[in-house]
């Protein structure tokens, strides 16, 4: 897919501040760190669209991408990071449980793993939790180049034996330094915002 144009519409703490222009969503979860802002720059050709920091945790809203004028990416925040209050954890969840179980122009989650370790408990549980709600889902796994090549199958293997990935759902590797998995990722985007 080309993209011409991509604009940040708007970071999100509750429903009323969702974009209401009907446009599919494709939805980013992963846990903090995994390259969720890397994965977003990479796929729209920008540098800095999404802000990537080396500090976990720092994405405390739903941040609302549109693409092209006909759909958005929505970043959500990071899980797993241990360094914000319980009390702030648990708005979060509650965000996006609210926005996930409700939002209707949702189409797809994109669900990011870093390559380089199994999934964890985290990544399982989220897993677990889009299929329970019948989203579908897009597994990327990230920092592709990090792993050696001769080490790329055996570490997808166990990214999918780990989730017990369903079959109707994708596994992409993918490289947001080299770009490796770029189309791939968008072929089976498209199928959602079509």
């Amino acid at each position: 897919m080309k993209v011409n144009q991509a604009e940040i519409v708007i970071s999100a703490v509750s429903k009323k501040q969702y974009p209401n222009d009907g446009f599919p969503e494709i939805a980013l979860a992963g846990r903090s760190n995994v390259g969720k802002s890397s994965f977003i720059n990479k796929m729209i050709q920008r540098k800095s669209l999404a802000r990537t920091s080396s500090k976990p945790g720092k994405t405390q809203t739903l941040n609302f991408y549109k693409i092209n004028e006909s759909f958005f990416f929505v970043d959500v925040p990071g899980y797993g990071y241990a360094k914000v209050s319980k009390k702030e954890r648990e708005a979060w969840g509650r965000m996006m449980e609210e926005y996930f179980q409700e939002r209707e122009t949702l189409r797809a989650t994109v669900l990011l793993i870093d390559l380089r370790h199994p999934p964890t408990e985290d990544d399982i549980i989220m897993y677990d939790f889009l299929k329970h709600f019948d989203i579908p889902v897009l597994v990327v796994a990230t920092k592709l180049d990090k792993v050696k090549k001769a080490k790329r199958d055996k570490h997808i293997k166990v990214v999918k034996e780990a989730l017990d990935l369903e079959s109707e759902d994708h596994l992409v590797a993918f490289s947001a330094e080299t770009g490796e998995g770029k189309d791939q990722a968008w072929r089976h985007l498209s199928e959602f915002i079509s």
